[in-house]
């Protein structure tokens, strides 16, 4: 940490300057996971700080962090797009998760059992919102706790390189599923959570790994790689219900 000169003492960072772009940060990201923004909508500042009630100056952070993870795609001269991962880009980005979530349930498996109960809790719990999302058909909250049941797991394996690491890739991976996923599938289900939960309480040797694998596998061939057409988005629209 960098230390100011004494006559010129540092400035507290704004906390609700931070929060406010990590609102922002986190809507966009559910916005373009459940397809509310395809991948290569343009994200104009002026239209996302109207929408969010906030500077362009602020939107221009926001959209440089994103760019920073792979989510948005800055080009010269024409401004922030979702990123538009190709078929081969959407490959790659399943390929990276099988390693670094491998790793995790490796860990996850070599830890004492009984599991510790606070653990168990924790992933019950979650397990019971993905069910009840599942039964309200609420899309956009099945896709939200789906990420973060993958990155519970991390939580729990304890190494927080391999945390970090995965929660790009789902980001990117959410990409991958909103441009190539085909209407009709359902890529990542609560019954599927439910069963590595069990496979981990009764840590069977390798069960919970190839359950995830399996799982990880089984959304990528959900994946349709044919083209789609561009569409439209009015960003005003998909964010007039965001607080200002």
């Amino acid at each position: 940490m960098t230390l100011a000169a004494p006559a010129k003492p540092a400035r507290r960072p704004s906390s609700g300057r931070s929060s406010a772009e990590a609102r922002i940060v986190r809507s966009i990201g559910e916005a373009i996971a459940d397809r509310r923004l395809p991948p290569g909508t343009k994200l104009t500042e002026e239209s996302l700080a109207e929408a969010f009630g906030v500077s362009r100056e602020r939107v221009r952070k926001v959209l440089l962090l994103l760019a920073q993870r792979r989510v948005v795609t800055l080009i010269p001269n024409r401004g922030a797009f979702v990123a538009k991962p190709t078929p081969r880009e959407a490959r790659e980005v399943f390929e990276a998760r099988r390693v670094i979530e491998r790793a995790i349930m490796e860990r996850l498996e070599r830890m004492p059992r009984p599991l510790p109960p606070e653990m168990l809790e924790r992933l019950r719990d979650h397990g019971a919102l993905e069910d009840a999302a599942e039964r309200a058909a609420d899309r956009k909250a099945m896709i939200r706790l789906s990420g973060q049941f993958h990155l519970l797991l991390a939580e729990f394996a304890g190494n927080a390189t391999l945390t970090g690491i995965l929660t790009d890739l789902i980001d990117r991976s959410s990409l991958a599923i909103a441009a190539f996923e085909r209407r009709s599938s359902h890529t990542c289900s609560a019954e599927d959570h439910r069963r590595l939960i069990a496979a981990l309480v009764g840590n069977a040797p390798g069960e919970a790994l190839a359950l995830m694998i399996e799982h990880l596998d089984e959304v990528e061939r959900q994946l349709d790689l044919d083209a789609k057409p561009d569409m439209r988005i009015d960003l005003r629209a998909i964010f007039a219900d965001e607080p200002a």
